[in-house]
């Protein structure tokens, strides 16, 4: 017995992008969600260095890095999150 479902065009409509607006609509959430995941893997990654360095300079080093390179990416999405809102704000245009 095989159990299948009819998919048409009727029930499961398909998304069209009519403008960038929408588009970005759903783009940016899901971007600024991807970017925490990696600030807070890469937070934690760098806590980990940081305490298991045991005193050794070069994990210590190793261990600020990657902090800082947490905080600037993050830094970075989040301008560019205001800076879209910005643009959409001048063009008179609802991206969020």
């Amino acid at each position: 017995m095989v159990y299948a479902i009819d998919i048409s065009t009727i029930d499961f409509v398909p998304k069209k992008f009519t403008d960038i607006a929408t588009f970005l609509k759903i783009i940016l959430p899901l971007t600024m969600i991807g970017s925490a995941l990696i600030f807070l893997v890469m937070a934690l990654f760098g806590g980990f260095t940081w305490l298991t360095a045991g005193g050794n300079p070069e994990n210590l080093a190793k261990a600020q890095k990657t902090f800082v390179s947490a905080i600037v990416g993050l830094v970075i999405v989040v301008f560019a999150f205001i800076l879209t809102k910005m643009i959409g704000y001048i063009l008179n245009v609802q991206i969020l």
